[in-house]
């Protein structure tokens, strides 16, 4: 039992609690990065980028990168393509360690490009939670939210007007 004075102006109060809260004890340590699961021996992840969705399992291999069961130079024929696609591999040191293959539909090859690293970036994640801040760090966790604007109504696109006559 404690015993408590609290003085306020003009009053005196002693207040008798209870037994002392316990004492926390030592936080627990973190657990070691854990592996998730694999499902069917892969480990899956999706990308989106504007139309485009990108499938994508890997698995630990020779550093086979399969898009649409073609090699990447074939699929993705701009540099800049290809590199947006290996870019999450890099960011954690894993190029060439894994075997990817990419399922991708819809979209222009840009769209294609920025999905499947997403998918990739995702699965990396799946596969090992310690590649969590290499990949925040290089944003390739971060979905890109922008997509093509509507048409509106009375006009010829998003923002083009028809063309205006004086007279």
């Amino acid at each position: 039992m404690t015993e408590t004075q609290i003085e306020t102006p003009g009053t005196k109060l002693n207040i008798t609690l209870g037994q002392a809260a316990p004492k926390p004890e030592a936080a627990v340590a973190a657990a070691p990065a854990k592996k998730a699961e694999p499902v069917g021996g892969y480990w899956w992840g999706t990308g989106r980028r504007k139309s485009s969705v990108a499938r994508v399992r890997i698995k630990p291999g020779s550093g086979k990168l399969l898009v649409n069961k073609r090699e990447l130079g074939r699929y993705f024929p701009r540099v800049q393509d290809q590199n947006s696609v290996v870019a999450p591999l890099k960011a954690v040191g894993a190029d060439g360690k894994f075997d990817i293959f990419i399922n991708v539909r819809g979209g222009g090859t840009t769209g294609q490009a920025g999905a499947a690293l997403l998918g990739i970036a995702r699965a990396l994640r799946n596969y090992d939670s310690t590649y969590v801040q290499a990949l925040r760090d290089g944003g390739h966790l971060t979905r890109d939210p922008r997509m093509v604007e509507r048409k509106k109504p009375g006009q010829s696109g998003a923002r083009r007007r028809f063309q205006f006559s004086k007279r």
